[in-house]
């Protein structure tokens, strides 16, 4: 997650509340959503930006979960996540997303 998104949740975070907080993620691949996953629930693993340190704690979906995909409109949901669903692992980012959660998020 690059220091201008750390910036935006850390400063929403302290805004509405971490347990207000819900994190959408849209990663091509696991290891890479479970990085920022990671970042915004237990904090910057590489140390680097505003999230070093700062565990948030908070909820953190990927765009193609069932969890969140349930949550929207299916014609929204469709037309801008559809095909990415289609391409992408998605049982990989379900694994990595869970994993993470189990261990981080408190909310």
């Amino acid at each position: 997650m690059d220091l201008e998104n750390q910036n935006r949740v850390k400063g929403l975070t302290e805004q509405y509340g971490a347990e207000n907080v819900v994190v959408v993620l849209g990663a091509a691949e696991a290891e890479t959503a479970g990085l920022a996953a990671e970042t915004v629930t237990n904090g910057d693993p590489t140390f680097a930006g505003s999230l070093a340190g700062v565990q948030l704690g908070l909820r953190v979906y990927h765009a193609v979960e069932p969890d969140f995909k349930d949550a929207v409109d299916p014609d929204v949901f469709d037309e801008q996540i559809g095909m990415m669903e289609m391409v992408l692992d998605v049982d990989a980012i379900v694994a990595e997303m869970n994993n993470i959660r189990s261990e981080f998020t408190k909310y």
